[in-house]
């Protein structure tokens, strides 16, 4: 077991963070930190994204992806903004969920402007009284002559309003036991059109994150990938890297917190010197930063274990549970480090407090993440 990057992944990250430093945090900084960045400017990032290779890196070469190792993808992903990075993860999850659930053809009509970062993709699956539980989808798409008709309402969706290109779960109905027959369509928006609104929310506000209606939507029956029935198990495998991808988010907020306390703490005076030197601000500092680096090690490990073609659906949970918990609890921490001046905005701990209150939502709650870790434990579900 080795717990050195190689000299290559190091160049993976670095190379990553300096495309931050120089082509994105520029186009950021340009516009309103608390509003939804305008499309056309994310489509400019998305540009670099796929000039990068990062659009389709659980594809392989073969198919246009950059075939990449995950745990080499994580070493990049965590450079990226917070913001910017989970709308990525939306894109190129679903061009992955298209390409492993559809045809050869569906596969050429549908991802080629997505690799190139042309269009924006999205998955919607949640639902106002359907979030944890995919069982319970009530949006249905209904075969009528060479078409699904769409009815109903997502939520609570990731690049919805900027999004070209999304993959619907939807219900066609039930099976002999009473089951939920779950189908992906794919619905483009200039041939399918449907509504979508922004949800203000308390962080990532560079972000999109809204609300979707299908209001009597007509998509053609070619769109409609595999077979009812084999949605859950499409979203399964994506999730399992989406979970560590979450938490290095939240790792690398976490890390930002702490450089930040780091700085403050050797410059701050009181009683006589520096705050560095005593011993709450000491252990407050300890405590920071065995949390980010723990949560870093179980992000990257989830990651190895895809890689290495295991079973990850236990360490993807327990990653993303404990980097999403341990990293808020090291933001606040952070912000005690710096007593009165981390409740002021000028020092940007309370954007990271509230980007990292973000991150317990997408791909599965901190409870249900439990009882999967649970279920790996013990061999029994509790849901």
């Amino acid at each position: 077991m080795d717990f050195q990057l190689t000299q290559e992944q190091k160049l993976y990250a670095e190379n990553a963070r300096r495309m931050v430093e120089r082509d994105i945090e520029p186009i950021l900084r340009a516009h309103s930190p608390d509003r939804p960045l305008p499309k056309a400017e994310l489509l400019r990032v998305y540009a670099l994204f796929a000039r990068e290779g990062l659009t389709a890196p659980r594809l392989p070469a073969a198919a246009g992806g950059s075939g990449m190792r995950m745990l080499d993808y994580g070493l990049i992903f965590e450079q990226l903004p917070p913001a910017i990075a989970n709308s990525l993860m939306a894109h190129e999850a679903t061009i992955a969920r298209i390409y492993f659930g559809s045809n050869a053809e569906q596969r050429e009509r549908f991802l080629p402007d997505a690799l190139a970062g042309r269009k924006i993709c999205c998955t919607a699956t949640t639902e106002p009284d359907s979030g944890s539980d995919p069982r319970a989808i009530r949006t249905m798409a209904v075969e009528r002559g060479g078409e699904f008709v769409i009815d109903g309402r997502k939520l609570w969706i990731t690049n919805s309003t900027v999004s070209d290109l999304m993959l619907v779960t939807c219900s066609t109905g039930r099976d002999a036991k009473g089951g939920n027959l779950l189908r992906r369509v794919v619905v483009e928006r200039a041939h399918s059109p449907y509504e979508s609104r922004e949800i203000e929310v308390l962080g990532l506000r560079q972000g999109h994150l809204g609300e979707i209606l299908f209001e009597n939507c007509r998509v053609p029956a070619a769109n409609a990938l595999g077979e009812s029935g084999d949605a859950t198990r499409i979203l399964t495998l994506t999730w399992n890297v989406n979970r560590p991808l979450v938490g290095l988010i939240a790792v690398q907020l976490a890390q930002k917190a702490l450089d930040a306390a780091l700085r403050y703490a050797g410059v701050r005076v009181q009683f006589g010197g520096p705050i560095a030197g005593k011993q709450l601000i000491q252990e407050r500092l300890a405590d920071i930063a065995t949390g980010v680096h723990a949560a870093r090690l179980l992000c990257y490990h989830a990651l190895s274990v895809v890689d290495a073609g295991g079973r990850a659906n236990g360490p993807a949970a327990m990653a993303k549970r404990f980097a999403t918990t341990e990293c808020a609890r090291a933001i606040s921490l952070a912000m005690e480090v710096h007593g009165a001046m981390g409740i002021a905005r000028e020092t940007g701990l309370e954007r990271l407090y509230r980007d990292v209150r973000m991150l317990p939502v997408p791909d599965a709650t901190n409870e249900i993440l439990t009882l999967i870790i649970g279920r790996e434990l013990t061999g029994r579900a509790a849901f």
